[in-house]
C-alpha cells in the first residue's frame, strides 16, 4: 500500500512540475522599459517645429504570441514607461503614431518593437519610440 501511495505521489509531482511551465507574462523579476519621443511636424511634413517627450502616451505590451495586449502603461511626463515583474520570454511593445501618408492623415498606426527577456532580474531597454504629431 505504501509503495502504491509513493508511486502516486511521484506521478502527481511529475505532472505538477511539467504542467507549471510558464511562458512570457507577469510573475517574474525582470523589467522592460523605454521612452517615447514626439516630433511636432507641419501638415506638409516640411518643418519639424519641436521635439518633446511623449508624455501621457499609451504603450502596450503583448506577452509571447498572444493575440491581444496583456498590459498598458501611460508614459510619464518625460515620456518614460516601464513594465515590471515579467518572466523570461518574447514580448512585443508598441504605441501609436499619426500616419504620415497623405491619404491617411489623422489615422493612427502602430509602431512595434520586439523584446526578449533571457534571464531573471533583467532590465531590458527598448530603443526609443519616435512618434509624429501634426
Amino acid at each position: 500500500m505504501k509503495a502504491k501511495n509513493f508511486l502516486l505521489l511521484i506521478l502527481f509531482g511529475a505532472l505538477v512540475f511539467t504542467a507549471c511551465e510558464k511562458g512570457p507574462g507577469e510573475g517574474g523579476t525582470s523589467t522592460i522599459r523605454g521612452k517615447v519621443i514626439m516630433y511636432e511636424y507641419s501638415r506638409d511634413l516640411l518643418i519639424c517645429y519641436d521635439t518633446l517627450p511623449g508624455a501621457r502616451e499609451d504603450v502596450y505590451i503583448i506577452y509571447g504570441d498572444d493575440a491581444v495586449y496583456g498590459d498598458r502603461f501611460e508614459t510619464s511626463w518625460d515620456g518614460t514607461y516601464e513594465f515590471n515583474y515579467l518572466r523570461e520570454g518574447h514580448y512585443t511593445v508598441f504605441t501609436y503614431t499619426e500616419d504620415s501618408s497623405y491619404l491617411n492623415r489623422g489615422n493612427n498606426i502602430p509602431v512595434m518593437k520586439e523584446v526578449e527577456i533571457t534571464g531573471k532580474n533583467q532590465v531590458v531597454e527598448v530603443p526609443d519610440f519616435n512618434i509624429i504629431n501634426f
